[in-house]
């Protein structure tokens, strides 16, 4: 069913809101059966855009598309001015139903970080982070993991802390990743 909203979306919905043709169209289509079995990635647009077949400005615009249409979420860093402009830092499928959806063999932790910026993005400014995972309101630093991640990555950082999957309280500074689930 997922899959079948999909395909309306980028078939119907995103053509009657935008001029675009079939061709478009079947590789707005193509771009996402990439992002489905790689992300989250860092994109290097020029190789992606020829692996595809069209311009850096046609991959562009069509991430912005499927964005607007929540199939994905873009992250950028925390920087200003013409950087962040160009491209996003990583792309994630917008939430977790998706990337099962998509990619039946989901890696776990995709699908962890996934949920985490699915639920805080709506209310929050989530931004890439070279130390962490996330950058929350330019203010809170997040490292998305599992139950025994450690704290290498945000060691000596102020206000950060770990999401941990499968715990079910927090403990010091790990915070159990379904308690993000009452940020939406």
């Amino acid at each position: 069913r997922i899959k079948q909203i999909i395909n309306t979306v980028i078939e119907v919905d995103i053509p009657s809101v935008y001029t675009i043709g079939f061709k478009a169209v079947q590789n707005i289509k193509k771009l996402l059966g990439i992002i489905a079995e790689i992300v989250p990635f860092k994109p290097n647009v020029k190789k992606l855009s020829e692996q595809i077949g069209i311009s850096r400005e046609s991959f562009t615009r069509y991430l912005k598309f499927l964005e607007k249409a929540e199939i994905v979420n873009l992250l950028y860093s925390q920087s200003k001015g013409i950087s962040f402009l160009n491209k996003p830092e990583k792309i994630y499928l917008n939430n977790s139903n998706i990337s099962f959806a998509l990619n039946k063999n989901a890696n776990i932790g995709s699908v962890r970080e996934t949920f985490f910026i699915n639920q805080l993005n709506p209310f929050h400014r989530v931004r890439f982070s070279k130390r962490g995972d996330f950058k929350v309101d330019d203010k809170y630093l997040f490292e998305v993991g599992g139950k025994d991640k450690k704290p290498g990555q945000i060691a000596g950082e102020e206000n950060a802390w770990i999401v941990a999957d499968n715990i079910d309280i927090s403990n010091a500074n790990k915070i159990p990743l379904w308690l993000f689930g009452f940020c939406y």
